[in-house]
């Protein structure tokens, strides 16, 4: 008989898709979570679960919480040793900083070694799912995705595309772009707890030929997610026109190209017009919002008003390496404070949201990830609200998720993750001084 564990804590989820995070968590004092194998088995409250488990091994966290596991919706896995350079601009970003880091990526074992640097930095911090872009080199992203097998975790990558206006040391072309993708489609798409993203970097570094190389995937995998980049930088949108003069904007470029749906991840998604906001939420793609990053390179504030009003699904994301941390939490307080520019704050319960089941259900994959319900994996994260001495004096007669949330997104970091279990293995434990 397998082991079963049962994880006694409180607990904060959403089990269903919701409108109103305000009012649809779902949070349980001194709840109970059961585990067995690699699938959570029930979900309440602990003294009414003791008794029906008798048999099930009993993990005491009675002072910390328990979410899903964290799902970061844009991040850039060979950026990993380059956070926290000096910033400038997007495009100056690229040139000084980017590119010439993605050329040591044609090496498998260095792609191998940062990959597991990578994975590692994600589960410290509670992150248990990511969307996440490799380099133009196939080998990196098989490195990456054999890593995460090893770990069994639900991993969406790809390998990113581009022709033109990138280094040369760092092109493919079109035919490459789609065989490479193809390839890498068959290797890994739903192989394990695998998805795969096609990948142009964005529409600038990618020709028409290329993006219509791509496009024929979309359409023949259309379950495959896209993963690309839309309206972070005004001079980008400005470089995006002159090269695709007859398109009607910079979405366009991508909706003539098949990859405008659901399951298309568009990272930043700052400076769009009306219309590219309605095709958004029309098409049931979603918005990536990568708030550190777009203060780091000083790109714009994202419009909550907007998407919410075109009902666009909104994922949080911590856009590493130009995003300054790894922890979603902290990547939700930077959030709030764009929201609060804007008049309009974004609630800590909306932020866990917008990184659990939000997500899940954008990406049709809420009966797996994103929320505590019996049947899903078992992926999920031990909080300890209390865990230095500022903490303790701010949280320890805090009964509340929605405090503890809010309170962490400003004064913690991965001191505060106990825990990361994914599909009912412990990945991450911290150490004890």
């Amino acid at each position: 008989m397998t082991t079963q564990f049962l994880f006694r804590a409180n607990l904060a989820h959403f089990p269903h898709a919701s409108e109103s995070p305000e009012t649809d968590l779902h949070s349980v004092h001194d709840g109970a979570l059961v585990i067995q194998d690699d699938k959570i088995l029930a979900v309440g409250q602990y003294a009414e679960l003791a008794g029906q488990y008798p048999e099930a091994q009993v993990l005491d966290f009675k002072d910390h919480w328990i979410v899903p596991g964290l799902i970061d919706s844009h991040l850039h896995y060979p950026q990993t040793e380059m956070i926290a350079c000096y910033g400038k601009q997007l495009l100056h970003w690229l040139e000084s900083y980017t590119f010439p880091t993605e050329d040591k990526f044609k090496d498998e074992a260095y792609a191998r070694q940062i990959s597991q640097s990578f994975l590692q930095q994600l589960l410290k911090n509670g992150t248990t799912t990511g969307l996440v872009f490799g380099t133009v080199h196939a080998g990196a992203t098989d490195a990456l995705f054999a890593c995460a097998s090893e770990l069994n975790m639900a991993l969406v990558a790809g390998k990113v595309c581009m022709d033109r206006n990138c280094p040369p040391y760092l092109q493919d072309t079109a035919s490459q772009a789609q065989r490479d993708s193809a390839q890498l489609i068959e290797r890994w798409h739903n192989q394990g707890r695998n998805r795969y993203a096609l990948t142009p970097r964005f529409a600038p570094t990618s020709t028409e030929s290329q993006l219509a190389a791509l496009g024929e995937l979309a359409q023949q995998y259309d379950d495959v997610f896209v993963q690309t980049h839309l309206s972070e930088n005004m001079e980008e949108i400005e470089w995006v026109k002159s090269l695709y003069p007859d398109c009607e904007g910079y979405l366009d470029v991508y909706d003539k190209y098949h990859m405008v749906r659901p399951r298309a991840v568009f990272g930043h998604c700052i400076h769009l017009t009306d219309s590219e906001w309605q095709r958004l939420g029309d098409s049931g793609a979603t918005a990536a919002f990568c708030p550190t990053s777009n203060l780091f390179l000083g790109s714009g504030l994202f419009n909550f008003a907007k998407a919410r009003e075109h009902r666009v699904h909104v994922a949080l994301a911590t856009d590493v390496g130009a995003g300054t941390t790894f922890n979603m939490l902290k990547t939700y307080g930077e959030g709030y404070k764009i929201s609060q520019l804007q008049q309009d704050p974004l609630s800590p319960l909306a932020g866990l949201y917008m990184m659990t089941q939000g997500p899940a259900v954008a990406y049709g994959l809420e009966h797996e990830i994103g929320n505590l319900n019996p049947g899903s994996h078992a992926d999920f994260v031990i909080i300890k609200p209390a865990f230095d001495e500022l903490s303790r004096l701010r949280l320890t007669q805090s009964h509340s998720a929605q405090d503890m949330l809010f309170a962490l997104s400003m004064l913690g970091d991965d001191r505060a993750i106990e825990q990361t279990w994914v599909a009912g293995v412990c990945r991450y434990q911290q150490q004890k001084e």
